[in-house]
């Protein structure tokens, strides 16, 4: 398995969304020990790394997983929703942590 180094996440500060991620991602690093690095609008690192959305432009927020090898991989954009239409932090959380133990 590999090693998770850190827990990557690119926010706005005016996207209302950054808020939830940057809730989820804080929470489980904190469960599991790992980092969060919060880049701020970081469009360059988000060419590079990040997942386009339908219009060919780079969605905020955007959440990624930093390796000990240096690999950086993408995990999600947004907060998954409730059944009720709201953030569902415990499941962003979950699916964060599906990535870090290698999971589809």
């Amino acid at each position: 398995m590999k090693k998770p180094e850190k827990i990557i996440i690119v926010i706005a500060d005016w996207e209302e969304a950054s808020k939830y991620v940057i809730k989820a991602c804080k929470e489980l690093a904190e469960e599991k020990g790992i980092e969060v690095e919060e880049r701020k609008e970081d469009y360059e690192f988000l060419s590079k790394y990040g997942v386009k959305n339908e219009f060919g432009g780079l969605d905020i927020p955007q959440v990624f997983i930093k390796y000990a090898d240096g690999k950086i991989e993408y995990v999600m954009s947004r907060v998954p929703l409730n059944e009720r239409g709201k953030p569902d932090i415990e499941e962003a959380k979950k699916t964060i942590l599906k990535k870090i133990e290698g999971s589809p």
